[in-house]
């Protein structure tokens, strides 16, 4: 899935942008960025309506459970279905039909792409005048030769030589003059921006977790030297510790065990029957004449405790526990779908003025003050402060991004448009895996290198990109 959508995205914005007048090209470049937005929320909102619905879930024997993001997964996969089908309406670039020598195929698609420009200038009587086409140079000489004396598989491995040989030139020529010194400093602002924004974005959540840890944490009871014979629990136990304790002919049924930890204690002639539970361990325990009995008290939870003479009837594998019951993962859906919808205006902003300030203006000035905003995080002690903290950094950063991704198609002639946009869109992601390693390593250890980091990335990458060109009114090549 990676893999399909990192050859999805520059073919996107090179195809979308070779149909755009000059003066609306920023616009509407924008507000196809707005998409990539409009899908994040979609996707979140499904996973917070979706994913915590336990109880959609049905199983196929013990070996197969098809929960409910199952169901969330066929829900996402269906704008894609949608897209593909809307793909065969769609006209084919003209670049391409030239390549492949379709001349006239390529002349009518221009001239609709004319008339259709002109009749939204309100010009419809304009008339399309191009007479003359430049053939693009063609590569492929040695397959028409092979065509006639090689043998099937000659012609195949000459035609995927000569392909990659193709691909080769066009990612080399991305570094020739006039666009060598545009690619050096577009790969500075990609690498930093997707740094910054990816390590923050993973951070955030992380840091948010690790507060609600620790609250958490901070309300535990301790329950020391307890002696209890022929009782039945049946009540849920949420966020204990029962120490050096004794039970001796006890039951507990029909339970459920949260963040509950047993250490050194002894179970004698107990039952443990219909249990779920989660994050809950024994801890050098001892279970003498004990038996579990549908419940999900596997092996591992067990922790070098001794059992003797016990018996484990009908064990449930997998996590039993509800949403409802693990309130942390209910969260965390609900902070990303916050964290994506804070976008939404600021993705309305940049579509509106980004060929009015222009595309330097707003990338430099949203990596700027992206960067500013991270010192905010210094004050970032509840969950309420580092939610807003993540929406406004949100909202600051795709400004950034919008401009960015105009400002890389116009840069580009349209012979280098995708290959150049795909190289720096797979740094993008290398840079993100970069981000999230460092910036996951340090949650809670320090907030000082993820704030300093990010802050010094962002600044330094919005003023490199003030030295690109200006492409505002620039003809695309």
């Amino acid at each position: 899935s990676p893999f399909r959508i990192g050859g999805a995205m520059p073919t996107v914005f090179s195809y979308f942008s070779e149909v755009l007048a000059r003066e609306k090209r920023g616009e509407h470049l924008s507000w196809l960025c707005m998409f990539w937005m409009i899908g994040g929320i979609y996707a979140s909102a499904m996973a917070w309506a979706i994913i915590p619905h336990y109880g959609w879930s049905f199983s196929m024997g013990s070996a197969y459970q098809f929960h409910s993001w199952r169901v969330f997964v066929i829900v996402c996969a269906l704008p894609c279905v949608s897209s593909v089908v809307a793909l065969t309406f769609m006209p084919e670039s003209p670049r391409f039909l030239l390549e492949v020598g379709k001349h006239d195929e390529a002349w009518m698609i221009l001239k609709q792409i004319h008339d259709t420009n002109m009749r939204a200038r309100g010009q419809p009587e304009k008339v399309f005048t191009v007479t003359r086409i430049k053939t693009p140079k063609q590569i492929d000489e040695l397959i028409e030769i092979e065509s006639d004396t090689g043998t099937w598989y000659r012609r195949c491995f000459v035609r995927i030589r000569t392909e990659l040989y193709g691909i080769w030139l066009t990612f080399m020529r991305c570094f020739n003059y006039p666009v060598k010194d545009n690619t050096i400093k577009l790969t500075a602002v990609w690498f930093t921006l997707s740094f910054g924004y990816y390590g923050l974005s993973v951070w955030f959540p992380d840091v948010i977790k690790h507060l609600q840890s620790d609250e958490y944490a901070s309300r535990v009871k301790h329950f020391r030297n307890e002696e209890v014979s022929h009782f039945v629990f049946n009540f849920t136990l949420e966020n204990q510790i029962h120490s050096n304790g004794e039970y001796i002919n006890d039951r507990f049924i029909m339970m459920k065990f949260k963040s509950v930890t047993f250490e050194d204690s002894l179970f004698k002639n107990c039952v443990f029957e219909d249990i779920t539970s989660l994050n809950t361990y024994f801890r050098n325990c001892t279970f003498v004449n004990t038996t579990f009995y549908n419940t999900d008290l596997e092996q591992y939870k067990f922790v070098d405790s001794e059992l003797i003479n016990c018996t484990f009837f009908h064990v449930r594998t997998g996590c039993q526990i509800s949403f409802d019951d693990d309130y942390s993962a209910y969260w965390i859906y609900f902070v990303n779908f916050l964290g994506t919808l804070a976008v939404l205006p600021g993705n309305i902003v940049s579509a509106l003025l980004m060929d009015r300030i222009g595309r330097l203006t707003m990338l430099g000035g949203s990596m700027v003050l992206s960067g500013i905003s991270c010192f905010f995080l210094w004050f970032g002690t509840s969950e309420s402060m580092m939610i807003g903290m993540l929406c406004l950094y949100n909202g600051l950063t795709i400004s950034a991004w919008n401009s960015l991704d105009v400002i890389t198609v116009e840069l580009y002639p349209t012979d280098r448009r995708a290959t150049g946009f795909g190289f720096l869109n797979a740094l993008c992601k290398a840079a993100a895996v970069l981000g999230n390693l460092i910036f996951g390593s340090l949650v809670g250890i320090t907030k000082a290198i993820p704030i300093l980091l990010a802050s010094t990335v962002l600044v330094c990458g919005g003023l490199v990109g003030l030295r690109l060109p200006d492409t505002r009114t620039q003809v695309l090549m």
